[in-house]
């Protein structure tokens, strides 16, 4: 059986504040106010079978509101940054520039202490891998942008480099199809439609 996950990327914090490593604020009256202008598009993704999300109070909420239900996913938790959790990445670089150089430069490094982008993938495709298929073939997924930054490098099979260069904006929908080892990006028809598998 052919599972179809869609990730829903959740409701940005505020667009006034800088992007945070482990941003865990919640929902601002901007991030409500973008929900409910896209929300009659994503709706109809509530009658999947299964509803999950991260465990960020944006993520949750945004699930919440768009009437999913979701259940929490601790595997679909954002990259553990260790001590640059709630930093800027210009924070980070200006307190260790040499040791941002080389999180950036290879995949499987752990300067801040936390998780590396290898482990990190590994890890969402994991999670991705073990949804169970005899509960149904659609399941959406609530999660931060990085969380489905790196199923897709997973899905893809592409160099884990690749996940600098894949851009996901917040309440964005992205499907995947397949089963575990054999997953496809998925592109339906425009974004007031959508087809079945």
């Amino acid at each position: 059986m052919s599972l179809r996950v869609t990730f829903v990327a959740a409701a940005r914090s505020s667009s006034l504040l800088a992007e945070r490593f482990q941003d865990d604020r919640p929902l601002d009256q901007a991030g409500w106010d973008e929900v409910q202008s896209v929300a009659h598009g994503l709706l109809p993704l509530a009658a999947a079978e299964l509803r999950y999300c991260s465990p960020t109070p944006r993520s949750r909420a945004t699930g919440d509101a768009l009437g999913y239900a979701p259940l929490v996913q601790l595997a679909l938790r954002d990259c553990d940054m260790g001590r640059w959790q709630g930093l800027t990445l210009g924070e980070a670089m200006a307190r260790e520039p040499d040791a941002v150089d080389a999180w950036l430069a290879d995949p499987r490094a752990t300067p801040h202490g936390g998780e590396s982008l290898l482990g990190f993938i590994g890890r969402v495709g994991g999670w991705l891998d073990t949804r169970p298929v005899d509960d149904g073939d659609r399941i959406v997924a609530v999660a931060e942008p990085s969380v489905i930054r790196a199923a897709l490098v997973y899905v893809l099979k592409a160099p884990p480099s690749t996940y600098w260069n894949i851009d996901v904006r917040p309440l964005s929908a992205t499907t995947v199809t397949g089963r575990a080892g054999r997953w496809h990006l998925r592109f339906d028809a425009g974004s007031g439609q959508r087809s079945r598998a």
